[in-house]
């Protein structure tokens, strides 16, 4: 591509590289100039203006980002994404519904490795997504780039994005009560707002006393496709009530703790072919907390094992929360 100022008289049918104003009429950069254009240039006395004119084998930036977005997402439906039309040489990539983001990282690096004008920009991996919020761009940041870049940089990274929808309808909810505990009615809509955004429904709620034996009995009896344990006073063990009950109940335990903070006290395990998740206190506020990153990554199908949850740790500290009883950061003297 070649780029820089040429005499008015010389730049019909180029691309204007700079937005000019051209007596009423602004005329805005990235047109292709036409000999209508040349002649306002002309009336309004600007002899030089700067522009691009591709070259053989270059590609338009919105050629390029379309073709680089059929690339990343080949089969948008199965994907379930949504692809925006090429304007200025992006594309947006769109979820289709609730759901989490899933990303071919390693790809998505070599894909920006490429060109430096041949960009995606995406949400974390696994980043929880609504219908129509943005899951990636694409941008060509410059008018034209290489064909050969747009080819090699589409070999890189075929169908590296997608999103993984709810594989299940419902979940249900435990909750234990204790003498003087925490506000139950506030921690279940804060749940089922965080089943709902999902797609699903939180199709049942069992408020049994804090003892193992009515837990156990309601884990059981409790209807649901993911069950969610909220205890009244916080899990602190391994051999604590609630996740003493979920192996009483014929239920295997396969992570307590996550460095996730707020979410410390989180467990994960599963019963009769149902996952359990073992809910922190701070889940009864709908602020971001570790058991959000769980929730939408079973709730998805995506497999979240021990190793999974210990590799949350890096970007795992999240906001303070103010109802924190003691602060992690002390109060400055």
């Amino acid at each position: 591509m070649k780029f820089g100022p040429v005499p008015v008289s010389d730049a019909n049918g180029a691309i204007l590289a700079h937005s000019v104003k051209a007596g009423n009429r602004k005329l805005r950069k990235g047109i292709t100039l036409a000999s209508e254009h040349i002649a306002e240039l002309h009336q309004a006395g600007l002899t030089e203006v700067t522009v691009a004119r591709l070259e053989q084998g270059d590609c338009h930036e919105d050629e390029a980002a379309a073709l680089l977005a059929e690339a990343l997402a080949p089969s948008p439906t199965q994907a379930n994404l949504r692809v925006t039309e090429a304007f200025t040489g992006r594309v947006n990539l769109l979820a289709n519904g609730p759901g989490v983001a899933v990303l071919d990282t390693d790809a998505l690096q070599k894909f920006n490795q490429v060109n430096p004008m041949i960009t995606v920009a995406t949400v974390p991996q696994y980043q929880q997504m609504a219908a129509g919020g943005m899951v990636a761009t694409i941008k060509v940041i410059s008018y034209a780039v290489p064909r050969s870049d747009v080819e090699s940089a589409a070999r890189h990274a075929q169908d590296a994005i997608r999103l993984s929808v709810p594989k299940y309808e419902n979940a249900g909810l435990i909750v234990t009560d204790i003498a003087g505990g925490p506000s139950n009615e506030k921690g279940i809509a804060a749940i089922r707002s965080r089943v709902e955004a999902l797609g699903m429904n939180l199709s049942d709620v069992q408020v049994v006393p804090h003892r193992m034996g009515d837990l156990t009995a309601s884990i059981s009896a409790i209807r649901g496709e993911i069950v969610m344990i909220l205890t009244g006073s916080a899990t602190s063990d391994k051999d604590d009530v609630a996740p003493a009950s979920v192996r009483a109940a014929g239920g295997i335990v396969d992570r307590f703790g996550m460095p996730v903070d707020p979410g410390n006290l989180l467990f994960l395990g599963s019963s009769g072919g149902r996952p359990i998740i073992g809910l922190p206190g701070c889940a009864r506020s709908p602020a971001l907390n570790g058991a959000d990153w769980v929730l939408s990554r079973v709730a998805c199908g995506i497999e979240t094992t021990g190793a999974d949850i210990a590799g949350m740790g890096v970007g795992g500290l999240l906001k303070e929360i103010p109802t924190r009883p003691q602060p992690r950061a002390a109060k400055s003297k």
